[in-house]
């Protein structure tokens, strides 16, 4: 493996999960397998979870890590192809990709989309410039439209979890104070559909993500009518697909409540809104998830890290 820019790059995801739960049995098995090896880290957004456990998963592995929040340690840059610049920017990518190619074996890069305008966002400029412009491979921690660290760890979390040989997962939006993008959700999409699961998504109308990453998987607008016999629902609120970024008016409360769930596991990427996406109810119970989801994510960046040095 080259790259890890999408869920798309993982071949047999069982197999990936497997390899994810030796190297949580063992982290420091591989200690000497980044030796001497530098992972830059390149946050032009703002990050908690990824940043540490990707960070975390770098020292597992021997490498150094060194981290740079773009926005504002860094010269504005710009990324468009021949480009006036007389602005605000001051470095173009073609030079930076190339500069910080020489200093780091690895680069991972975390950036949101504007939720302005969709083809932009979909074109994946920033992620995609780093990929053509660097002479190292790339590993996206989260972009416009995807978080294949965040889709691999999912998966690894509903693997562990599992009491079933093809258990019910349910994708379901809630609500939130502001407009979200929809990587997280697109990645859990795609990592479902790499799974043997029996996978939904609940959602309003309205809210359909894009049909591109969905497929064929079923959409319901009833969240209550989803959620029967689920094992695991994962919650994650997103903007419009369709009216692009747009926060609508919603009938009913999506919140995630105790009865609603019955004996699901819950999952949630994190950071969640208390009371707002879920209630305390749920976070605060057994049914809760989302802090081995976090844990998970080292493991899933370590094997990801592991793979990408091994191909070096």
């Amino acid at each position: 493996m080259i790259n890890y820019t999408s869920i798309d790059d993982i071949e047999n995801i069982n197999s990936w999960i497997k390899e994810a739960q030796q190297i949580k049995a063992n982290p420091l098995e591989n200690k000497d397998l980044g030796k001497s090896k530098t992972l830059g880290l390149l946050f032009f957004n703002s990050s908690l979870r990824t940043r540490l456990s990707t960070q975390k998963a770098a020292l597992n592995l021997g490498m150094d890590p060194i981290v740079m929040n773009v926005s504002g340690d860094a010269w504005g840059i710009e990324f468009g192809d021949g480009t006036v610049m007389n602005g605000n920017t001051a470095e173009h990518i073609k030079e930076a990709a190339a500069v910080v190619s020489q200093y780091c074996d690895i680069i991972a890069v975390r950036a949101f989309p504007s939720l302005t305008d969709k083809e932009k966002d979909e074109s994946e400029q920033i992620l995609k410039s780093f990929v053509e412009f660097a002479s190292v491979p790339i590993v996206s921690m989260e972009s416009a439209t995807g978080h294949p660290l965040q889709g691999l760890t999912d998966a690894i979390t509903i693997a562990e979890f599992s009491t079933k040989k093809k258990p019910k997962v349910v994708l379901s939006w809630a609500p939130h104070i502001k407009a979200l993008p929809h990587a997280v959700a697109n990645s859990f999409t795609q990592a479902m559909h790499k799974m043997d699961v029996d996978f939904v998504i609940a959602n309003p109308k309205g809210y359909n993500l894009n049909k591109k990453i969905t497929k064929n998987t079923p959409i319901y607008h009833n969240q209550e009518e989803a959620f029967k016999d689920a094992d695991f629902v994962y919650t994650k609120n997103w903007s419009s697909y369709d009216s692009y970024g747009e926060v609508l008016e919603v009938e009913n409360n999506w919140t995630i409540t105790k009865d609603k769930i019955g004996d699901a596991k819950f999952m949630h990427c994190l950071p969640v809104r208390r009371n707002v996406v879920v209630e305390d109810a749920v976070l605060d119970s057994d049914a809760s998830l989302v802090i081995e989801q976090a844990n998970n994510r080292t493991y899933a960046a370590q094997l990801v890290l592991k793979k990408i040095l091994e191909n070096a």
